[in-house]
């Protein structure tokens, strides 16, 4: 492991995550310049990089936070898809964002067209503090939901997607993302490990309740949506998975409330 993958781990699990997205946010500016040069694209601010930095908590990956936006694969690729597969961005929309991503946080503000409101319990960036199980907004509120890599922290995960489509209007889309597990046919939880050495061990994160797998698309539909799971592979071609540092193996799940007749 080199030392900036070291550090990056070891940041990742001593600072507490309201502190690491300040300190982002006041040192970002100070050292990207050095990373500019050839190799790696981030889509979001079009600008090319050297290389990406890596990240993760158990298992470091490289190339994967972009030093521009600060951008994960999971960002790049639903941006990607957002501006050449939707309207969603060029057409008005009341927004829900939970967890609020840094990068989508500014991006999401600055579009005219969308009303945002971002929820989380402890993040910086929220304009409100709620629990996910528990939302407090009136049915049939929001056009569109981001809600990405949350439901893997949620003991009860069910209810969150229930409140979810509940808030969803009628028509509209959840973006759902969680770290799934493709070789994986059912999901993996076991409540009873609250230790958080023995859940990075078993679940790849000291904070993650379960690991998904290809049973996650069936939870969506039983709390009522249609669901759509998009391969990264089927979006993208190889180059330019390669190009932007994407994950080959993301699946981008789409969670539709179906219009009532």
């Amino acid at each position: 492991m080199s030392w900036l993958a070291s550090a990056v781990r070891k940041a990742l699990h001593v600072v507490p995550r309201p502190w690491l997205i300040r300190l982002s946010m006041w040192t970002q500016p100070l050292w990207e310049p050095l990373f500019r040069g050839p190799g790696l694209t981030d889509p979001i601010n079009g600008r090319s990089y050297r290389r990406f930095l890596p990240y993760g908590y158990e298992r470091i990956r490289p190339n994967a936070l972009s030093p521009g936006t600060l951008s994960l694969e999971r960002h790049r690729a639903l941006w990607l898809y957002m501006q050449r597969h939707t309207r969603w961005w060029n057409s008005p929309k009341e927004v829900l964002h939970i967890a609020p991503e840094q990068i989508f946080h500014r991006l999401f503000r600055q579009n005219p067209q969308w009303h945002v409101t971002a929820v989380d319990l402890h993040s910086p960036l929220a304009d409100i503090k709620a629990d996910i199980t528990a939302l407090p907004f009136d049915d049939n509120r929001f056009d569109l939901i981001f809600c990405n890599h949350v439901l893997e922290h949620i003991p009860d995960d069910r209810a969150a997607m229930r409140e979810l489509y509940r808030v969803l209007k009628p028509g509209g889309t959840a973006v759902v993302q969680i770290p799934l597990d493709p070789s994986r046919e059912k999901t993996f939880e076991d409540p009873s490990v609250t230790d958080p050495k023995e859940r990075a061990r078993l679940f790849g994160q000291y904070d993650h309740v379960r690991v998904y797998g290809m049973d996650y698309f069936d939870r969506l539909r039983q709390a009522g949506f249609q669901v759509e799971a998009l391969p990264v592979t089927e979006l993208f071609t190889p180059e330019e998975i390669r190009l932007y540092a994407l994950d080959p193996n993301e699946i981008l799940p789409l969670a539709r409330k179906p219009v009532q007749t």
